[in-house]
């Protein structure tokens, strides 16, 4: 019994982890980051006590749970990236950004807040934005891409795709391709553009540690 012990409490660790991963996950995608930990808690089945020992703060829970996301993310910019054709790949990133963030509304939130205490979220957001900087300069030599994008264009697309509401999950990944496909069209450098307004510099928040 003595020598059991350690392993059970080890396996109930592990347990509660992934359910609060688990409930996080759902209630970040459907919700967004200002779910409460006292929810997270409940819909876990944990006390607020064993939340805080795994999770000190509510970033430290967020990193754990977009891990797999941020991966994802600069997955689809290094296939972007390693596109021969600068344009298709620039496409190619639009489309499959854009579908990743309309699946999980609480990771669209993360990847465009300030987290200090989140350094993956931040360095995989950072790792994303200086590569498809770097793409989008070779789109524009190759004369495809509008000479008068910025990166903050970037950022506008992923606020306007978050505002994408439907009743399902398929509904919104479905509006969401065609809102790319309407930014790709406004994005391509093709005439008669006329020029753009000028750009704002656009500021990423810091949410709430509730």
């Amino acid at each position: 019994m003595t020598d059991r012990l350690p392993h059970t409490l080890r396996s109930d660790a592990v347990d509660n982890r992934d359910r609060i991963l688990d409930a996080a996950g759902k209630l970040f995608a459907a919700e967004g980051l200002d779910v409460p930990m006292r929810e997270i808690a409940r819909r876990a089945a944990v006390g607020p006590a064993t939340l805080y020992r795994r999770f000190p703060t509510k970033q430290a829970l967020v990193t754990a749970v977009f891990a797999d996301q941020v991966r994802a993310c600069r997955d689809i910019v290094d296939e972007g990236c390693a596109d021969p054709d600068p344009w298709r790949g620039f496409c190619q990133v639009i489309e499959k950004v854009c579908e990743l963030h309309a699946r999980d509304r609480g990771f669209t939130e993360a990847f465009m807040s300030t987290f200090p205490g989140a350094p993956d979220v931040d360095t995989g957001r950072a790792y994303t934005m200086r590569a498809v900087a770097g793409l989008a300069r070779r789109a524009q030599e190759a004369g495809r891409l509008r000479p008068d994008f910025v990166l903050d264009d970037l950022v506008l697309m992923l606020m306007a795709n978050k505002g994408i509401h439907t009743a399902s999950t398929d509904a919104q990944v479905t509006a969401s391709r065609r809102f790319a496909g309407f930014v790709i069209q406004a994005f391509e450098a093709r005439p008669p553009h006329a020029p753009l307004p000028p750009s704002a510099r656009l500021v990423l928040s810091e949410p709430a540690d509730v």
